[in-house]
């Protein structure tokens, strides 16, 4: 057997045996590197570009807001807003037919787009809205089947830390493509396109299983039915204002800035994580007027700074410029304040450790693999793997079509034993150019291969969401049945899949519109 296809089987046995997934991808494209050299199929000179390429993703500016969208998501589960936001929704939905299983996913949608973490939405709603659908005698399978996926739409729904290395990806594809063509003036693919691209897409999936939900009610109302009047109380106006708008406002202020071209995605990520802060500032103690003003101090600052940019060291600055100056620092003044006490509320519940220690190992998590993955196709490439990869796409019957449909079957296999972050950054970067230059648009195919890695958090028996909802739900729910309740779940992203392939429209409607 060639030695690029041993490469691939030795990491899909690395993984399978348990090993960690970093130390897997080094380590055999390593062996395999010096076994290549002594075999005369490898030029080990090439490992030097390895340095050059770590120095590239360190300093790749998509690639620094993954730990502040990172951040962002963290403080909000460990503050509790995502606790409330949940609660409150159940009360409000739960009078209808599956109603409470709707609030889940609407949930799920709103907490996506506000913090983007899977593990994190998983576990709020698997201890909180899960024990709740049981309770009130939910199917165990369907309860766990909402859960898990709704879970999930923070992969599709952004921002993401899934568009962002797609949009990486992509991009670099979509540059290689244009290069093979003979276009040296090339485009690129920004995170803002990538996330215009997967908004509308994300809503159709959400009102895919909301519409399934509604249908599996009316044709079953035994699998879920409506709440008993003493197990909800009612929701006030404000109750659901204090609930609803936070995350509102975040969604609002990070994407609202990315997609109206005012903020960079590490800009807009920054703006989450301090909204985040303030949230829970706001939320942890008696501060919420102090929090208010340290966000309109914050709003304030970006409008003036928008409007009226100050030169102070010019010669020719006018009194009315110092006047803003001054007003600026001012508002910078409240601002930090309101953020250092919001910093403080957390330090004193206990919880900042946590927010720290969390985003840190998530973070580093989402790099090494992704510095791992560039030694395996560094040495995956100089053993002959891209024409191989190449050449198996351009030969499958049916064309353009044929081809993509092989690669996302490909892509849907490899999601059963890896995650998001190794297929992106392994796989793709092989197979995107060759399907890019077949002639299909890299904006649509970027939000098909995103539903189709959103898919992998649901496949076992390595999906992440299953592992998550194990270890977050009661004893009384059986690993057996969150396998059984996410089978439905899995045909209806096909569903979505399908929708989007035919009605391309719906993803680079949006992109072409902004950009």
């Amino acid at each position: 057997m060639p030695l690029d296809l041993l490469l691939v089987a030795a990491l899909i046995g690395g993984i399978l045996i348990g090993y960690p997934v970093s130390f897997t991808l080094a380590g055999v494209a390593t062996l395999f590197a010096f076994l290549g050299w002594m075999t005369g199929n490898f030029d080990l000179s090439l490992l030097g570009a390895l340095a050059q390429r770590i120095f590239g993703l360190l300093t790749n500016d998509v690639l620094i807001a993954i730990p502040l969208f990172v951040l962002m998501g963290v403080v909000l589960e460990k503050s509790r807003i995502a606790e409330d936001l949940l609660e409150t929704m159940g009360r409000l939905f739960g009078r209808m037919r599956g109603g409470l299983g709707i609030s889940v996913i609407v949930v799920g949608a709103l907490l996506a787009a506000s913090t983007g973490i899977v593990g994190a939405t998983v576990v709020a709603m698997g201890m909180i809205a899960l024990p709740t659908m049981l309770r009130n005698n939910y199917q165990p399978e369907l309860a766990c089947g909402i859960v898990c996926t709704s879970g999930t739409l923070g992969q599709i729904i952004p921002p993401s830390t899934l568009l962002i290395i797609l949009a990486d990806v992509m991009s670099n594809a979509y540059q290689q493509a244009q290069f093979a063509r003979g276009k040296f003036s090339i485009d690129t693919i920004s995170v803002g396109q990538m996330f215009a691209a997967a908004l509308l897409p994300g809503l159709l999936l959400v009102s895919i299983y909301i519409v399934y939900l509604l249908l599996r009610a009316w044709l079953s109302p035994l699998v879920a039915p409506a709440l008993q009047d003493d197990a909800l109380g009612s929701v006030t106006l404000s109750e659901m204002f204090r609930a609803v708008l936070p995350p509102i406002f975040l969604i609002v202020a990070v994407l609202g800035s990315i997609l109206g071209g005012i903020a960079t995605p590490s800009e807009a990520a920054s703006v989450g994580a301090v909204g985040a802060i303030l949230l829970a500032g706001a939320r942890l103690g008696r501060a919420g007027s102090f929090m208010l003003a340290g966000t309109a101090a914050f709003v304030g600052l970006a409008v003036l700074a928008r409007l009226a940019p100050i030169r102070l060291q010019r010669t020719d600055t006018a009194s009315a410029d110092w006047a803003i100056g001054l007003l600026c620092l001012l508002l910078v003044g409240i601002g930090f304040a309101a953020l250092f006490k919001a910093l403080q509320l957390t330090w004193k519940e206990k919880i900042l450790p946590a927010i720290l220690s969390s985003t840190m190992v998530v973070t580093a998590m989402i790099f090494a693999t992704i510095l791992t993955a560039s030694v395996f196709s560094l040495v995956f490439i100089g053993l002959g793997g891209e024409e191989r990869i190449e050449w198996i796409i351009t030969t499958m019957p049916g064309g353009a079509q044929g081809a993509l449909l092989f690669c996302m079957l490909l892509i849907f296999l490899l999601g059963f034993f890896l995650d998001f972050v190794e297929i992106s950054v392994i796989l793709l970067p092989l197979i995107a150019p060759t399907l890019i230059l077949m002639g299909h648009d890299p904006i649509w195919l970027s939000v098909l291969i995103a539903i189709n890695l959103q898919t992998s958090f649901l496949t076992p028996p390595f999906g992440f969401s299953l592992f998550y909802l194990r270890g977050a739900a009661p004893p009384e729910v059986s690993t057996g049945q969150i396998y059984r309740g996410v089978v439905p779940f899995i045909g209806l992203q096909a569903v979505g899949a399908v929708v989007i392939w035919f009605f391309p429209q719906i993803a680079t409607f949006l992109p072409k519109l902004m950009f």
